[in-house]
């Protein structure tokens, strides 16, 4: 059932996101930006710590939140200052979600009983010399 709800919302967000007419300042380009950026990298965060079997709710939305609210801070500050910070948050975020993206995909595309890459480490320094 609770799959059936989320991809009805997801359906009906697209929906809106099709049929509204909505156009966004080009003042406000650079924070949403940076703030789509801070929540893809903290939800692909989330993705993997639940497969680390680490997954906790409370790290996840403080997360999140401290993300977005420092990539704005900082694409605020750059504006003060007239020079281009949300860059590095930009640079950051993408690299954190590359890696994020990487091991995702290979804790998918590993194979069941297989040791993972730190347990395989484990097995070559602890052979004799």
């Amino acid at each position: 059932m609770g799959l059936v709800l989320i991809l009805l919302g997801l359906v009906i967000g697209l929906a809106i996101g099709f049929w509204v007419p909505f156009s966004l300042p080009v003042t406000a380009a650079k924070y949403v930006s940076v703030a789509f950026l801070a929540g893809l990298d903290s939800v692909l965060g989330g993705a993997r710590a639940g497969l680390e079997s680490k997954f906790d709710l409370g790290v996840f939305v403080s997360g999140f939140c401290l993300n977005l609210i420092l990539a704005g801070g900082l694409t605020w500050l750059g504006d003060l200052l007239g020079v281009e910070i949300y860059q590095a948050a930009l640079v950051t975020f993408g690299m954190r979600i590359f890696l994020n993206l990487g091991y995702i995909r290979r804790s998918f595309l590993k194979k069941k009983g297989e040791p993972s890459d730190l347990e395989r480490l484990i097995s070559l320094d602890s052979r004799p010399l």
